[in-house]
């Protein structure tokens, strides 16, 4: 491991002789590639440079304890290999960690689908609870929301929402939000009381690039209808919605909040795309990982993933038994605890089945 942190910090530093480079400098392409590459080592460098310089505490403090010290230093001399002993420990972890396999789709956009399923209307009400969730979250990491497609119920809520959250990260903070999530209260709709527990489903993929899925227009049909919503002089009066069929794969995408035609194909063509890409990914990750599954899930949109309690304000999530007691916060955005510990309990467990590149 030590070899690869040693080469990583070579390529660092020749790619900040590079970006010096007056022919670098004037080459748009080149300066933006050699930036993005070292702006991705950065992390690591800066841990293991920190990690050489307390290895070298730590050995100049052992051979001083060997020396000859009075009582008073020497107890000093302890205290100091032991807090250095136990920093070094953490950063030889996070070198670990940043030494696994990076998941390629990490820094990519993504495309969120969130549905209501078993509950019906409430069903469909805490679809829109979710959205707004991820939206709040997107908002606090400063990236960009945009819906391609909604269908909303007579309450406000959303039997189905598609939307695109756009951000560097998005897909390695979010990777973990697909699957079942259930939530128990009281709906509105309730006149005696009682409890109901409903689930909306969320999935998230990684944005599909122009080179990686390519979609010859012999392979797809377009059908345009009026678009149905809360309202808009175009609603239900021009044929703006569209809806894009691949027919070798079946799949289908529809758009419909755009306000023309072509953006709505273009939208519907970007979902299109992204979920073609999934259903290979799926097919490729079914076809060599088989049954394993990790701490985290495997991913399944079947899975019940979570447990969004409201009368004890409490959110669970079952893949790793994080149990938290401030469901208001979390729904208002405040994710950061969840997606933190989900992104460690995948590292711990990459680490514990031996796929970490050592």
């Amino acid at each position: 491991m030590l070899d690869r942190l040693q080469s990583i910090v070579d390529r660092y530093d020749k790619l900040s002789e590079l970006l010096c480079d007056p022919d670098v400098t004037s080459d748009t392409k080149k300066l933006r590639e050699y930036s993005k590459e070292q702006s991705d080592l950065q992390e690591a460098y800066d841990a293991y440079n920190e990690y050489k310089s307390v290895s070298e505490q730590l050995a100049d403090a052992k051979v001083m304890q060997n020396e000859k010290l009075d009582d008073e230093m020497r107890e000093m001399v302890k205290m100091e290999i032991d807090e250095l002993s136990e920093q070094s420990a953490k950063l030889e972890e996070q070198l670990r960690m940043l030494m696994m396999p990076k998941d390629p789709n990490d820094d990519k956009n993504v495309i969120v689908e969130i549905r209501g399923a078993a509950g019906g209307d409430e069903a469909a009400l805490f679809a829109g609870d979710l959205y707004r969730m991820y939206t709040r979250y997107a908002d606090a990491q400063g990236w960009r929301t945009e819906i391609l497609d909604a269908s909303v119920n007579d309450l406000g809520g959303f039997k189905e929402i598609i939307f695109m959250i756009t951000g560097k990260g998005a897909y390695s903070k979010l990777k973990y939000e697909s699957g079942a999530h259930r939530v128990q209260r009281i709906p509105v709709t309730e006149s005696s009381g009682r409890i109901h527990t409903s689930t909306s489903t969320v999935v998230v993929m990684p944005e599909a690039e122009d080179v990686e899925i390519v979609i010859h227009d012999a392979d797809i049909r377009v059908d345009t209808f009026c678009s149905s919503g809360a309202g808009g002089q175009s609603v239900n009066t021009t044929k703006s919605a569209v809806r894009v069929t691949h027919v070798p794969t079946g799949i289908v995408a529809t758009c419909q909040d755009g306000k023309s035609q072509n953006s709505n194909k273009e939208s519907a063509l970007r979902v299109l795309r992204t979920r073609i890409s999934d259903k290979m990914r799926e097919e490729e990750e079914a076809k060599y990982a088989g049954e394993r599954k990790s701490k985290v899930g495997t991913g399944d949109r079947s899975e019940r993933i979570r447990t969004y309690n409201f009368p004890q304000s409490r959110i669970t999530d079952h893949r790793i038994g994080l149990t938290l007691h401030r469901l208001e916060t979390v729904l208002n955005g405040d994710m950061a605890e969840i997606v933190s510990a989900l992104t460690i309990a995948a590292q711990s467990d990459a680490l514990d089945n031996g796929e970490q590149a050592m």
